[in-house]
């Protein structure tokens, strides 16, 4: 693996090396996690040409933890807010001579695009309303903590599917597993084309219906900044979409929560359902870490070994 570019070309085998990597990394409770030399010396530079918190500060820390370097620089620090162009700006970083790239851009395809030429080995942090593979598999080992399988589950996600590179990352992985998929939101949020992606997907405008018997419940992000106009003002999203308490008893008993974030609560989850047992949210946030430094490890160890 050169890179990560996506969960959809990725084999089932190569997805569960990654997430039983993963656990080892998983802090252990009541011990505060001993830096690692296992990525010493090497340098990674984090791109980020959108805003993001939690995956940007998520792979900062997963690298400083296995020993390596880490450099941030956003959009709006670098030349292209003085309008250099994406190629030129990746290869000034080329030159630099990182050992990897981990690149989140509004564009789908651009990770895919600067692969093709250049031999750093890029990691997409999210790519426009493409993928993006590392919550997919922060997603999965979240969920596999509580259950032993994925196969048979079944998953709901309820939002913005449209705009959504988390539903699309896991939709690819939960498939390849035999979960089964359920897709909820507004008609306007849920493209018909999705039910393509993956055998098995079901699509449904009921909230109720797609929540009937789930073990896992995804919630996503309203996503405005990608719409040119809000599909519902909050409120009403809130009454047909928001997941609230009553919606719980639908679900099986032990079902899991889970939100990407940021979370917009009263418009997409009640704050009791977000800071309930059943969340797991914060978790998935923890899990970001461990997963992110499987995949660092996997990128750069193998790039050595083949450099």
């Amino acid at each position: 693996m050169a890179g990560l570019l996506g969960i959809e070309r990725l084999e089932r085998p190569e997805i569960e090396e990654i997430l039983d990597r993963a656990k080892d990394f998983q802090p252990v409770q009541n011990e505060s996690f001993k830096r690692l030399d296992l990525l010493r010396g090497r340098m990674v530079v984090n791109l980020f040409f959108e805003a993001s918190t939690r995956t940007r500060t998520s792979f900062e820390i997963a690298a400083k933890r296995l020993g390596a370097d880490a450099i941030s620089i956003t959009a709006s620090g670098s030349s292209v807010s003085k309008g250099e162009s994406l190629v030129d700006t990746l290869n000034t970083l080329a030159a630099m001579r990182p050992d990897a790239i981990i690149m989140r851009h509004s564009a789908s395809g651009a990770p895919h695009f600067l692969a093709r030429y250049l031999p750093t080995p890029i990691v997409n942090a999210g790519d426009g309303t493409h993928e993006h593979p590392t919550q997919a598999l922060l997603d999965a080992r979240t969920i596999l903590d509580r259950r032993p399988t994925l196969e048979g589950l079944r998953v709901t996600i309820i939002g913005d599917i449209a705009h959504s590179r988390v539903a699309r990352s896991n939709l690819y992985l939960l498939s390849k597993f035999g979960a089964r998929v359920v897709l909820c939101g507004p008609a306007s949020l849920l493209p018909s084309e999705l039910s393509q992606l993956a055998p098995g997907i079901e699509l449904t405008t009921d909230m109720r219906q797609a929540i009937r018997g789930s073990d896992v419940i995804m919630m996503l992000r309203v996503q405005l900044e990608r719409q040119h106009e809000s599909a519902f003002p909050a409120s009403e999203y809130f009454r047909f979409y928001g997941l609230r308490l009553e919606h719980i008893g639908l679900a099986k008993p032990d079902v899991i929560v889970m939100h990407p974030g940021p979370i917009n609560r009263g418009r997409e989850i009640s704050s009791e359902v977000a800071d309930s047992q059943r969340s797991v949210i914060l978790n998935q946030v923890e899990n970001g870490i461990a997963v992110r430094m499987a995949v660092l490890e996997r990128v750069l160890t193998r790039t050595c070994r083949n450099s």
